[in-house]
This record gives structure tokens, C-alpha cells and sequence, in this order.
């Protein structure tokens, strides 16, 4: 999942798949797998307000009568701006091992969803431990790590759409609006209002 400061990066002939939000607007871009400086794995990266515009402008632009002179001096600045773009470690991945597979499905679904480590194990007939050690095997995160990163992406979204505060909460199951609000500074470093209004800023940039 991602939000619109965000992109994805699939290096060439890596097997995947997408699952798009009804009423999601997409662009993709096919870059020369020999240009140096790009990520050699599937990441995340952040986008600048620049790489945004300059990404919509190529995936609207009309190839049959732009200039390739003119094109290719902006496909230059684009490759020169996504090399130094940062990568983004707030993802969630969808494990390819049944199980996991259908508890991430069940997340997405139901992001509120406040079942532990011990009541996904009982309901796939296998020990906690067993469970903690399957998700760290897969992923690489514990159990706890996996779930709050989607929270904090369905946050990102929801905050860049308006959404308030208190609501956004609720649809994660958190008890109150302050829980939300530690969860979100501990792992943000600052409360989801100044985070909405940062992003907000650099999107009138």
C-alpha cells in the first residue's frame, strides 16, 4: 500500500502483482534497467513535490507528438531525481505462505481488527510461537511490526485526504483518540495533525 508521496519501485523481471483502491488514479513508468543508481530491490520511495509533477506530466504527455529532444531533457532530470529520492520503510508486504497470506487479507479488510498473535494462531490450528516465527520468517518483522505498519499507511492516506483525527482512530481500532496519537508519534516522531499539515506544505510546494 501507498499513499501520493510515495512510489514503488520494481526492478526488471521481478514477479509481482497489484492490488488497486477503487477510485485510485496510477501512473506507471518503464525505466532502462541498465541506468545505474536505482535500487536493485522492490522498494518504496519517497517523491518530491518536483519527481511528482514531473512523473504526471510524462504519464499524461502525448508521445506521438511531443519532441523527443524536449522529452528527454525531462526524463533526465526525473531518473537524476529518483536516485537521490530516499526509500520509504513503511510497507506491507503480502506473504506468500497461505496463511499469512489470508491474515494479511483479513487486515486489509477489516483494518480494525485488533485480534493478538495467539487468537490468528488458534484460528489456524498452530502455536503462538509457531506463528511469531513463521511472520519473522517471511517478513522479517515480528507480528506487531507487520500490523502497524499497514495502520500507519492507511493513516498516511487517510490524513493527505482530510479525514479527521478521531475517525481515522476508530477505523483502526484503537480504544480512544490519544492511543491513536501515541501510536502515531512514537513511530513518526510527531502527532498526525503537524504531520498532515507538513505534508500539506510540501504539497503546495
Amino acid at each position: 500500500m501507498m499513499t501520493s508521496n510515495t512510489a514503488v519501485w520494481v526492478p526488471t523481471e521481478t514477479p509481482h502483482n497489484i492490488r488497486i483502491s477503487p477510485g485510485a488514479k496510477v501512473c506507471n513508468l518503464f525505466i532502462d534497467p541498465c541506468i545505474e543508481g536505482l535500487p536493485q530491490q522492490p522498494v518504496m520511495l519517497s517523491i518530491s513535490p518536483l519527481l511528482r509533477e514531473l512523473i504526471t506530466y510524462l504519464c499524461h504527455l502525448d508521445h506521438q507528438h511531443s519532441k523527443i529532444k524536449e522529452t528527454g531533457r525531462i526524463i533526465d532530470v526525473l531518473i537524476d531525481q529518483m536516485v537521490l529520492m530516499p526509500t520509504e520503510q513503511f510497507d506491507f508486504p503480502i506473504p506468500k505462505e497461505p496463511r499469512l497470506h489470508k491474515i494479511a487479507e483479513s487486515l486489509l479488510d477489516d483494518p480494525s481488527n485488533r485480534n493478538t498473535v495467539g487468537q490468528w494462531a488458534i484460528r489456524f490450528a498452530m502455536s503462538e510461537r509457531t506463528l511469531s516465527r513463521l511472520v519473522n520468517q517471511e517478513l522479517g518483522m515480528s507480528f506487531a511490526r507487520w500490523r502497524a505498519q499497514l495502520h500507519l499507511i492507511l493513516a498516511f492516506k487517510k490524513l493527505s485526504d482530510g479525514v479527521p483525527v478521531q475517525r481515522i482512530s476508530d477505523d483502526l481500532g484503537y480504544e480512544s483518540v490519544s492511543a491513536f496519537i501515541t501510536f502515531f508519534k512514537n513511530k513518526m516522531g510527531i502527532p498526525p495533525k503537524q504531520y498532515a499539515k507538513q505534508q500539506s506544505s510540501l504539497n503546495n510546494l
